[in-house]
């Protein structure tokens, strides 16, 4: 078996494989294709890369389930490439078969095409000899015959050769093709043979796998038995223990059994058990209710007290705060402080609620003491009782003696009497006292005792409270019940106690009332207001001893109209009786319930009372009425009789309605008598209360009687026409009208009687008819409603079943849909039957309609129980309308016939109706002629005709016979017309000559009906020509722009016109004129022109989409009184006024003023003119654009070509224009809404940068917004390379209502004016932002001018400061910035700062350093106020310049440079410092540089005198010039200068030299010597050196003299004199 299985698998692969695949990729399966017989002729040879990729394959990929006995394993790359191997080797030889035969099928095609060629050499020959004996017989028509048959054959004989040629090529070429198949299969051999190989050793282990899962089979099958018999012994087990188990549950049910004998005893004891506890429970839940519904009735009695209580102290509360507020303005009055005298009638207030809170607790008190002393009076009692009776003194003595005690103690403690609240309670103490000491106290009086102690304790309680809340109850009626019943004296109480009988008590006791009434109930049905009542009760003693009862009140709720007559003889022996009168007058309509209270010895006991009025009982004797099943055509009477059980009339109507309403529940008649309606009125509110009390009750809560009524009128109120005077006579007619009509609709209908008056105690019969018409099952619901609200309708529901008649028709309405006049229309009528004999039928077609219709055959007989087929033949004439008036509409078209089917012997005839709509098959056209007029050969002319449907039935219509010229739209004149539809046929002439045209072409319909349309034209061919007539513009966006190119050509040739009466001359110059509409988007350029014959004139027409002025000024309308009613509403909002009452009387004048400002404000508000261009245009036109919707407009745009071209000397004459040559151009212009506008700047599209200093650089933003709902990437256009406007931001993609700010930077770099245009391009438009701008030059001057600025010697931690001002003079503002190079962060190359060495009037110093000392403390030396701004045009600014130096030093320098657009200035600073106000300058430093660094030892010693007097040094070089052997003497200058400070009070400093003569020895001379200097001035010092006699050459004189200067301090300089000659050549 798996050899054939592998055999076959290998034939599936080889036969799936197809044609050879001869590029396959490695580890790729190629696809068969399946064995094809049709080669194809064009193949390439094998490609046999495959072996090489077999033998390059991998073999470790895994492994194939294939496992050996021997251990052998095939891997799964193995398997793979020996089935693949085998694939491609099945391929090759299908291959080879291929090539084989196709080269047979080449060959025979070879054979074949041979045989042909000897035949046709042989039929040549035959045909020459032919030709040779004909010519030779000298026949013509033969000689003339057969060398085209001759020729004929040598045709197809070199036909035949070159197809042997080519056969035999191709044969050639196949024949190699095998050659190279063989020669692959050659190759290969070896590789077939390791295949066969491989292929027998793997079936070889295909078998050892079978059997090897042969033998796992078997191993299985074997297990598989082994657990079968495993279950069968396991299931013979079970079985035995199911049996065992079914033995021991019979055993234990009977078990069970018995001991369910002895459970259901137990179970029935513990239901009795049960069933006694929940009487007693109900018994005592009974008497809850009792008491409960005792204290209801108590609390609705007083809450009316409650009420007034809280209202008189709500009004005590008004009345004192008003008082205090009268009393406190008149203090004010008197100038009496008010805060204070209030403040102490509080206190008083106060004061006095303290007292009055100290009574009671004494009273408390008081009454505690007393119930200790008569418990202990009890206690001692008791004890007596226990004890033998004593023989001298009684116990009533004992008793009086401390009964007179308490009563001493008592008024010890109060000296007033005691209130009445007390002796009641005293005396109920005793009561309870003598009660509880009896021994045989009964069940009564012990339940009587507990709301006695009750009451007590809440005596005490109220008695305590200043105000009782309460006290309508407790001080009127319930203390005159107590009184009464502590009123008895103690005779009576001993009556109650139980007779002795032989020294033991009766063990006797009743429990439960001592006495029952006769009747149990007092009932008074159906009364009357205004009538008395009187009931006969009789009171029977059931006690077992002599009892007396006294009357005590009647409930609440009955007090005020039942009254008690009764007078009690005396005590009564038990199963006597007292007779008791009750008299009952009712002064409402209303049920009344209630109790009449008696007490006796025993306890209390109650008489219920129920008083009624008079209701409407009604009821019917059936609700359900069953008629049975009877035929079409009989009539069937049923009878319901209506009772009224009750002794209130009342209305009654039968509803059919489904279903029934609340509001629709009752009967609402119009009432004809008052005292109904007042009655039903009173029957309402008594509803409403007992509604009330009812919910009341269920809630747990007590609501007073009075509130119940103000909620039912109320709701009376709130509904007033849900009453029987609501609703009006119409609609109470209308409404029974529509019950009738809704319950004679049916087969069931209700009788003659179907609303009335039913009186107290009567009856009525109501009738129910069925006729049935329809078979089957037929039921009505009716409800029979009263007027009484507290009657529920009475639901009657009637059935009937309905058979059908023996004979009728299948269809009874027969539809013949739409029909046509004069055609034939069929229908088939089916009759059934169900009798059970033959019945004849007779047709009848009513006399109107026998020419229009017609029933075949019109007699017949139907068989028993089955159908007889008739057909319906109907034809409507044009006659219909006038024959069938009563059956036809003529307006509608609509027939419906009555047709009927006689049945002998059936009574009932069916019938059936005909129906159809009849109507016409007419088409018709507007026109019939069609007039063209002129028709350029350019273009073509349109004329519409319209063609109107005017049957019911959709129509099919063509035009036909149309020529090529006429072009009939839309469908090429063909299509269906709707019924009653109209169509636009546009009508398209296309002139192909100059000439007039006349023509005809037919309408048809699809009821052969013909239409004929007649036309005419004139063709004319204009001297100008449109290179196209037609311009469609793309969807544009509005504001952006689409333009299209089109030629105008003015042909210089001749044509033939039609004669007309204008003649136009082709060859002469012609002048154009296109004429635009009138507010239209369309611009054309050139718009006018002239053309000399073969001219082409370019004409650009371009297309901007734009918004209307008139929109845009009704919009800025709109949009301005929207704002004005925001306003409006605002103001309100804001304005408040002070109440009601002030709104209320407002004065009218005011009103008017208010809305003439109101009106004022509008006027105001709306724009009276809006300029094009101001805000308020551009934001209407930004809210047009974004409620824009899609916009198609097309333009027909003449071309007026004038006749001829006026000479140049009547260039000023006007040409003449001719219509048939105007050329027209037809323009489609799609709009659609912006997806982007410029939301900033007012939506305006041009960017001002105005003037622009040259290298300045002002950035301008602008957003845009997408306002579509998809997505747009934005592009922008490349701005001028070299102008100086530049985009900063990146565009970006914009997502649907987002926006995207834009910066543009404006840097001129030239004095001139600059534009450019910035397009913003995105898939549907282009937005162009014009940029303006212009560079100017700045014009700005400082003073003072020079470079240099000199702060002089300042003391040091002392300040100077001077004043730049630097002026505009431009046009523009000016921005400027002051830096100090000392504060700057750039340094020089070598990294150090630069100094600025004043060397003074040494000539030979060339150090000029910018930055010199600074500061010990870090603070700048130099400052400059403000540091940066703008200047405007025409305006000056002041820069303040600071020097403030702290510490003494003379080479205090910096560098301000003001920046300024474009150029800069710079300027040097220069200051001194020193610490006294003395100061020299002028020599030469000795050290070349000053630190920059503070000294590093900040704290020195305190220095001596001398120390102070130390001199300072100071050299002073003087250079003698030698120029010709003629020495000129050398002169410096020092500067002597005192500071002008105020922290010194000298005025002046002093100075002089010492030793002077020794100097002048050397040549030295000094003038002054000594002098006086004004503080702020400078005194100058001469030094002047002539060499002395001897002096030699090139040496160098030096003294040192001493000036001394006098100021705060005096300082001493040691001025070294160093001179020298220096020589100079000529």
């Amino acid at each position: 078996m798996d050899l054939e299985d592998s055999k076959s698998s290998s034939d599936v692969v080889s036969d799936t494989c197809g044609v050879l695949d001869l590029h396959p990729h490695a580890g790729e399966d190629t696809e068969g294709q399946g064995t094809s017989n049709d080669v194809k002729e064009e193949e390439p040879t094998p490609d046999l890369e495959w072996l090489q990729e077999l033998y390059e394959e991998d073999d470790d990929d895994g492994d194939l389930a294939l496992v050996a006995d021997h251990g052998e394993k095939w891997s799964y790359a193995e398997t793979a490439r020996m089935f693949k191997l085998r694939r491609n080797l099945d391929q090759l030889d299908s291959f080879r078969q291929q090539k084989e035969l196709d080269v047979e099928k080449a060959r025979e095609n070879l054979k074949l095409c041979r045989q042909n060629i000897t035949s046709l050499l042989e039929t040549r020959d035959n045909l020459e000899k032919e030709i040779e004996h004909q010519k030779v017989t000298d026949n013509s028509v033969a000689v003339l015959r057969l060398p085209a048959q001759h020729k004929h054959l040598c045709q197809r004989l070199q036909n035949e050769e070159e197809l042997e040629g080519q056969i035999n090529t191709k044969l050639r070429q196949q024949e190699r093709e095998l050659s190279e198949v063989e020669e692959e299969l050659g190759r290969v051999d070896l590789l077939r043979q390791e295949l066969q190989e491989e292929e027998q050793l793997f079936q070889v282990f295909k078998a050892q796998k079978a059997t090897q899962r042969l033998k796992q089979e078997k191993k299985v099958r074997q297990n598989l038995q082994q657990k079968m018999k495993h279950f069968r012994d396991k299931q013979e087990t079970m079985l035995k223990e199911e049996a065992e188990c079914q033995r021991k549950i019979e055993e234990s049910r009977a078990s069970q059994r018995k001991a369910a004998k002895h459970l259901k005893q137990t179970i029935k004891r513990l239901n009795q058990q049960a069933t006694e506890k929940e009487q007693q429970n109900r018994e005592l839940l009974e008497k809850r209710i009792q008491a409960v519904m005792s204290l209801k009735n108590n609390i609705e009695a007083n809450q009316e007290c409650l009420q007034i209580q809280q209202s008189k102290a709500k009004e005590n509360v008004q009345q004192k705060k008003l008082q205090q507020r009268e009393l406190k303005e008149t203090l004010q009055a008197q100038g009496i402080y008010s805060i204070k005298n209030m403040y102490q009638q509080n206190q008083l207030e106060e004061t006095k609620r303290k007292q009055e809170k100290f009574e009671e607790s004494q009273k408390s008190k008081r009454m505690e003491i007393v119930a200790k002393l008569l418990q202990e009076e009890q206690l001692m009692k008791s004890r007596k009782s226990n004890q033998p009776p004593p023989l001298k003194p009684s116990t009533n003595d004992k008793s009086l003696f401390l009964r007179r005690d308490a009563e001493k103690l008592l008024s010890y403690l109060d000296p007033s009497p005691p209130p009445v609240v007390e002796e009641t309670a005293l005396i109920t103490f005793r009561k309870i006292r003598d009660i509880s000491s009896s021994s045989s106290a009964s069940e009564d009086s012990e339940e009587m005792e507990e709301p006695i102690q009750g009451y007590v304790d809440h005596q005490s309680l109220a008695d305590s409270i200043a105000e009782p809340e309460f006290s309508g109850l407790w001080n009127q009626d319930y203390k005159k019940l107590v009184n009464a019943k502590t009123t008895p004296p103690e005779t009576e109480v001993k009556k109650e106690e139980p007779s002795m009988v032989g020294g033991k008590l009766s063990s006797t006791v009743k429990k439960g009332p001592s006495f029952i009434s006769k009747p149990d109930v007092i009932f008074f049905e159906d009364f009357e207001v205004g009538k008395i009542y009187k009931k006969k009760i009789v009171l029977i003693n059931i006690s077992y001893t002599v009892n007396n009862c006294k009357f005590v009140r009647v409930s609440a709720q009955l007090k005020d109209f039942i009254s008690i007559n009764f007078d009690p003889p005396g005590p009564l022996s038990t199963g006597m009786s007292y007779n008791v009168q009750a008299i009952f007058r009712p002064m409402i309509n209303e049920n009344l319930e209630g109790e009449i209270h008696f007490t006796s010895p025993l306890g209390p006991f109650s008489v219920p009372v129920r008083c009624t009025i008079k209701t409407c009982r009604p009821e019917v004797d059936s609700q359900f009425i069953d008629f049975g099943s009877h035929m079409v055509g009989q009539t069937i009477s049923r009878t319901v009789t209506l009772t009224n059980k009750g002794a209130l009339g009342t209305l009654f109507s039968l509803d059919t309605s489904e279903c029934l309403t609340p509001e629709t529940s009752h009967v609402q008649l119009p009432s004809h008598i008052s005292a109904s309606i007042s009655l039903e009125k009173c029957s309402e509110n008594t509803s409403c209360n007992s509604q009330e009390s009812f919910i009341s009750t269920h809630a747990g809560e007590v609501q007073p009687k009075q509130q119940s009524q103000e909620l039912c009128e109320a709701s009376q109120q709130e509904k007033p026409a849900e009453g029987p005077e609501g609703m009006s006579d119409d609609f109470l007619s209308s409404y029974v009208e529509t019950q009738i009509d809704s319950s004679d609709s049916s087969d069931i209908r209700l009788g003659l009687v179907r609303e009335g008056e039913i009186g107290p105690f009567q009856s009525i019969r109501l009738d129910v008819l069925f006729t049935p018409t329809i078979p089957g099952e037929t039921r009505l619901d009716f409800y029979i409603k009263f007027s009484d609200i507290n009657t529920r309708p009475i639901p009657i529901k009637v059935r009937a079943v309905t058979t059908s008649i023996p004979v009728w028709v299948v269809e009874p309405n027969i539809d013949l849909k739409i029909c046509m006049f004069d055609h034939l229309y069929q229908e088939r009528v089916v009759v059934q039957s169900r009798a059970s004999t033959a019945l004849k039928l007779t047709f009848e077609v009513c006399p109107e309609m026998r020419k229009h219709m017609e029933i075949l055959p019109k007699t017949s007989v139907i068989q028993a129980q089955s159908s007889f087929n008739a057909q319906l033949k109907f034809m409507p004439r044009r006659s219909l309308s006038k024959d069938a008036e009563q059956f036809f509409d003529i307006d509608t078209g609509v027939l419906e016939v009555p047709m009927t089917v006689y049945v002998a012997g059936q009574v009932k005839p069916a019938h059936f109706t005909v129906q159809a709509i009849v109507t016409s098959s007419d088409l018709q056209l507007d026109q019939t002629e069609v007039d063209f007029g002129y028709c350029s050969v350019y273009e073509s002319v349109t004329s519409t005709v319209r063609l109107t449907n005017l049957s019911l039935l959709p129509q099919d219509f063509g035009f036909v016979g149309v020529p090529e010229f006429i072009e009939v739209q839309p469908n090429d004149g063909f299509g269906t017309l709707l019924p009653q539809e109209t169509l636009e046929i546009e009508l398209i002439f296309s002139a192909k000559a100059t000439k007039n045209y006349h023509f005809q072409f037919n309408c048809k319909s699809g009821t052969n009906r013909d239409l004929v349309l007649s036309c005419q034209a004139v063709g004319v061919q204009p001297p100008l020509e449109l290179s196209h007539s037609l311009v469609q513009f793309r969807a544009t966006a509005v504001g952006d722009q689409s333009t299209a190119r089109l030629y105008l050509t003015n042909r210089h040739a001749d044509h033939n016109q039609p004669k007309l009466t204008v003649t136009s001359a082709v060859k002469d110059a012609r002048g154009f004129c296109f004429t635009l509409p009138q507010d239209s988007d369309i611009s054309i350029t050139p718009s006018v022109g002239r053309l000399d014959p073969g001219e082409r004139c370019c004409v650009m027409v371009a297309f901007k989409p734009r918004l209307l002025e008139q929109d845009i000024k009704e919009e800025a309308l709109r949009l301005a009184h929207q704002a004005t009613m925001r306003s409006e509403e605002k103001l309100e909002r804001t304005q408040v006024e002070p109440n009601k009452e002030k709104r209320g009387i407002m004065n009218p004048k005011s009103r008017t003023a208010k809305d003439q400002k109101t009106n004022k404000l509008k006027e105001s508000a709306v724009p009276v003119h809006i300029q094009p261009g101001s805000a308020q245009w551009k934001e209407a036109e930004v809210s047009l654009l974004r409620s824009f919707s899609q916009r198609f407009r097309e333009y027909t745009i003449p071309c007026f070509v004038s006749d001829d071209d006026p000479s140049e000397t009547d260039r000023q004459l006007r040409p003449t224009w001719s219509p048939t040559n105007t050329l027209y151009l037809k323009v489609h212009c799609p709009a659609l809404q912006p997806p982007l506008v410029v939301t900033s700047n007012n939506g305006h599209n041009v960017i001002e940068f105005q003037q622009v200093v040259v290298g300045e650089k002002l950035i301008k933003k602008f957003t845009v917004q997408n306002i579509s709902k998809e997505s747009l990437d934005l592009k922008s256009s490349v701005l001028d390379i070299h102008g100086s406007f530049e985009l900063l931001t990146t565009l970006r993609s914009i997502g649907p209502g987002k926006e995207q700010t834009l910066a543009v930077a404006f840097r001129p770099t030239l004095v001139q004016k600059y534009c450019d245009v910035l397009e913003l391009q995105c898939h549907k438009m282009v937005i162009q932002m014009s940029l303006h701008g212009e560079g100017v030059d700045p014009a700005v001057t400082s003073s003072p001018s020079g470079g240099l600025l000199d702060f002089g010697y300042v003391l040091k931690e002392e300040t100077a400061s001077q004043r730049v001002q630097l002026h505009n003079s431009s046009a523009v503002a000016v921005g400027f910035r002051a830096l100090l190079a000392s504060q700057a962060l750039s340094r020089s190359q070598d990294g150090a700062d630069t100094l600025a060495l004043p060397l003074d009037g040494y000539r030979g110093s060339q150090l000029q350093l910018t930055k010199g000392t600074q500061n010990y403390s870090g603070l700048s030396v130099f400052t400059v106020k403000p540091v940066e701004g703008s200047i405007a045009p025409g305006k000056s600014q002041d820069l303040t310049i600071t020097f403030q130096p702290d510490h003494p030093s003379v080479n205090y320098c910096d560098r301000l440079t003001i920046e300024l657009p474009n150029k800069h200035k710079v300027m040097e600073l220069k200051g001194a410092a020193s610490s006294r106000i003395m100061y020299l300058c002028g020599g030469d430093l000795t050290v070349p540089t000053e630190s920059l660094l503070p000294p590093s030892i900040t704290s020195q010693p305190q220095l001596t005198e001398s120390e102070v007097m130390e001199s300072i040094p100071f050299l002073v070089t003087l250079r003698a010039d030698c120029r010709a052997g003629v020495i000129k003497p050398a002169v410096r200058e020092l500067q002597v200068g005192c500071i002008h400070s105020t922290r010194t009070s000298r005025k002046s400093g002093q100075f002089y030299w010492e030793d002077v003569a020794s100097v002048q020895q050397q040549g030295f001379s000094v003038e002054p010597i000594k002098g006086t200097v004004e503080a702020g001035r400078r005194c100058t010092i001469s030094i002047t050196w002539t060499p002395p006699s001897g002096y030699k050459p090139f040496e160098v004189v030096q003294m040192c003299v001493p000036l001394t200067l006098k100021g705060d301090e005096t300082n001493v300089y040691s001025v070294t004199l160093m001179a020298l000659v220096s020589v100079t050549a000529d």
